[in-house]
């Protein structure tokens, strides 16, 4: 399977590459036209759901905790589960914290694109297998994850697109995670 990150480097404009899906490009050039004029990163209060309906579906918005400065370190928790990942994934993660989710979360190559996010402040850009799924290697998702600061500098929420491709597993039921 192909795999394929791209993170902006501080010095980078962004771009998605030749080929990317047509509704994350959307996405993107949404996101770019809400920031601020003074400057800065979009919030969440910039974000109108209003404004792209058809893009809801395979969105998801995840917070961005950070922790005192004395431990260091990132946790991330689902803010809002798209009702595509929730059939895809047959759960409902709202209100969970990945690493309650994920076992080894911290050790994935999620885990980093979510941190590398956060961290900078620059867009990412992902094609590859599922974590929600990771022994159905004929299932590939293609990722757009944007940052957003309520303060135009710190990010405190994820942005993130996921278009699968492949057939999603048959669920009995839809499952829901008890948030904690």
């Amino acid at each position: 399977m192909l795999e394929q990150t791209i993170m902006a480097k501080p010095a980078d404009s962004f771009s998605l590459p030749q080929g990317a899906a047509p509704k994350l490009k959307a996405l993107h050039d949404y996101w770019q036209s809400i920031h601020p004029d003074g400057g800065g990163l979009p919030g969440r209060r910039h974000l109108d759901p209003v404004d792209i309906p058809e893009l809801l579906p395979n969105i998801w918005m995840v917070d961005v905790k950070r922790a005192p400065q004395s431990s260091g370190g990132l946790r991330f928790r689902f803010r809002l589960v798209g009702t595509e990942i929730v059939k895809f994934t047959g759960r409902d993660m709202t209100g969970c914290w990945l690493d309650q989710v994920y076992p080894d979360y911290e050790e994935t190559e999620a885990f980093r694109n979510h941190k590398a996010v956060a961290e900078s402040g620059r867009p990412g850009y992902r094609k590859s297998g599922v974590l929600s799924n990771p022994t159905r290697h004929h299932i590939e998702a293609e990722r757009l994850y944007l940052p957003l600061a309520e303060d135009g500098e710190t990010v405190d929420i994820l942005l993130i697109m996921t278009l699968y491709r492949g057939e999603p597993p048959v669920y009995q039921t839809q499952r829901r995670f008890k948030a904690s």
